[in-house]
């Protein structure tokens, strides 16, 4: 096939949901960028998507798609507990790699999938794309600026009703442990936990108490946690699915003020502080990992690291397994 000149092509393991506004389509929107390639088992659904957004190659193999020689990159967007093998076979095809988070079903797996990429001159990102938003960066740009001094704390209250998948005891897998790594807290609250570190630095203590307090399903339903970073700013959490209310607030506290934002909301960005109060609203694009598939083309241009590498991401997963170890 022709190819364009520093272009990078990119696979897509799993063209399921997740690819379809979120991700799929910026591949070929981001300068440099192309997406040629897509693998899925179902052939129905295969061919549709490929049809609907203009993918000239389909495969219901992944290793037939991980060996096509004018593939570039590889996106692997299935569930958790298929990451490790997928990503493994990326590796060893020496071929860029970018996982759907949470990066794998536990630290352990993270662990080996680091290392097989360390072996190779290939590069590892991970799909925590909030560190590419424009919303959060600027949050991190008032911190950086100590608009509200030092950091002491910050807090995370998630909580939502219970989903009609979850009523319904159909099967999902992302409340099936042995697939998702755990439930909904495994799903959702990794974001916010990559973002927390991102903008703070590492988490170097963490532990929590999650139990299930529904028995809608076989994963936890309802977490608390704390956390220490290695600045010394301290950290406390609590996600519950089976409340009335949707809440969505994070609240940084420092010396000199607050910030205020949401995680998953469009809520308005609020600094409330000593030198003076400001609210900023930032909306993200249209494909919201636009940014973020950006940034990976610029680092594999030899442009700027990408905010989200393997080595990044590997580290919410240890801090998710410190919070649910001995929990259910």
């Amino acid at each position: 096939m022709t190819r364009k000149p520093d272009q990078i092509n990119w696979g897509i393991i799993g063209c399921g949901n997740v690819t379809e506004v979120k991700s799929g389509p910026a591949f070929n929107k981001v300068d440099g960028s192309s997406l040629i390639a897509v693998m899925r088992r179902n052939r129905e659904k295969l061919l549709d998507y490929a049809t609907r957004h203009s993918v000239p190659k389909t495969y219901e193999c992944a290793e037939a798609l991980i060996h096509d020689p004018d593939v570039d990159a590889i996106y692997v967007a299935t569930p958790p507990g298929s990451h490790r093998e997928y990503a493994l076979k990326v590796a060893a095809a020496n071929k860029h790699c970018c996982l759907e988070k949470p990066m794998a079903l536990n630290f352990a797996e993270c662990q080996d999938i680091i290392a097989a990429f360390e072996k190779t001159d290939a590069q590892l990102f991970v799909a925590y794309y909030r560190r590419s938003l424009p919303r959060f960066n600027k949050v991190k740009a008032w911190l950086d600026a100590g608009k509200i001094g030092t950091v002491r704390h910050i807090n995370w209250h998630f909580s939502r009703p219970p989903s009609r998948a979850d009523l319904s005891s159909a099967y999902d897998w992302r409340t099936d442990p042995q697939v998702a790594g755990g439930g909904h807290f495994v799903d959702l609250a990794c974001h916010g936990l990559d973002l927390f570190m991102y903008l703070l630095g590492d988490i170097t203590e963490a532990r929590g108490i999650a139990r299930n307090q529904q028995n809608l399903y076989d994963a936890e339903d309802a977490v608390s946690a704390c956390w220490a970073f290695g600045s010394g700013a301290m950290g406390s959490g609590f996600w519950n699915f089976g409340a009335r209310e949707s809440v969505d607030e994070v609240v940084i506290h420092g010396s000199e003020g607050a910030i205020r934002f949401s995680v998953f909301d469009q809520q308005p960005l609020i600094l409330d502080a000593t030198a003076g109060s400001e609210m900023v609203e930032i909306d993200h694009p249209e494909n919201i990992q636009y940014f973020h598939i950006e940034n990976m083309i610029q680092h594999l241009k030899g442009g700027r690291r990408h905010p989200s590498l393997g080595t990044d991401a590997c580290r919410v997963s240890w801090v998710m397994d410190r919070i649910l170890a001995g929990s259910l």
